[in-house]
């Protein structure tokens, strides 16, 4: 399975010129013979909340933007879009399309980000999510669910060989960054795919400015970095091979020791 990682400065409030950059980078990933296309968090809008309560009706047209490109360049892609809820309420949801532009799964954001208080625009999801593709299960996440560490472990449980999380993690956090995403993989003995945005939002939530520090990233189930992009835009691709989850478990059994009659998950 050969993965694509687009990390990219998301144009804050603008999804024509997002949707440009996907497409661009859809191109690319295409003519490299790339499965799966992988973007940032809100990679369509950024996190403009007055902009994009105004333009919360539209969000869908913008997700179908997006399948569109995953339809005529022959290419899945998944990140996280702006979504309007059944309630009207905005929404941090992930997506991903099939190779034919189908939606195969959404997935809306557990755990919302109260420092730069997320909690005040965004309607939490309430339900863990996994994506069966050709290629095997895929577990979704968004950004601060990095943190939790039991998300990751209900998806795994449900057969997930691969975590994918987009993000918009910013300074001074890279570490926690580096540290979390090694560890959601190796007590899982899974892939953890993490991509992130790269440069600089201005007011959002609590802070004035926010500089994301990119630091994309694919680990595989021995906990070790065989991709990480560095602090600009890039569209980094690598091939994996699924049966390396079994391959890894069979030579240590951590997943299979589990002690599954004192923490149910």
């Amino acid at each position: 399975m050969k993965l694509a990682l687009a990390q990219f400065e998301v144009a804050r409030a603008n999804p024509a010129e997002n949707l440009v950059r996907i497409g661009e980078r859809a191109t690319t990933a295409s003519a490299a013979g790339v499965d799966l296309l992988c973007l940032p968090e809100m990679c369509t809008t950024g996190f403009d909340w007055s902009y994009n309560r105004e333009h919360l009706a539209a969000a869908s047209k913008i997700i179908d933007a997006v399948a569109t490109i995953a339809r005529s360049h022959s290419l899945a892609i998944c990140g996280s879009f702006l979504e309007q809820t059944e309630s009207g309420n905005a929404a941090n949801c992930f997506c991903y399309f099939d190779a034919n532009g189908v939606l195969l799964a959404s997935y809306r954001k557990l755990h919302l980000f109260t420092l730069f208080r997320e909690e005040q625009h965004v309607e939490a999801g309430n339900e863990c999510i996994t994506v069966a593709t050709d290629f095997g299960t895929i577990a979704a996440a968004i950004c601060y669910d990095l943190r939790f560490p039991e998300l990751f472990r209900r998806n795994t449980a449900s057969g997930a060989f691969m975590h994918i999380l987009p993000a918009a993690f910013p300074h001074p956090r890279l570490d926690h960054w580096r540290t979390l995403v090694r560890a959601r993989a190796i007590e899982n003995q899974t892939y953890f795919v993490a991509v992130n945005q790269c440069g600089l939002e201005g007011h959002h939530g609590s802070v004035d400015k926010t500089q994301y520090f990119g630091h994309s990233m694919v680990v595989d189930p021995w906990g070790e970095i065989v991709l990480e992009a560095d602090e600009n835009e890039s569209l980094l691709d690598i091939e994996i091979d699924p049966r390396s989850v079994d391959q890894v478990r069979s030579k240590l059994s951590a997943w299979d020791d589990r002690r599954e009659d004192l923490f149910r998950i």
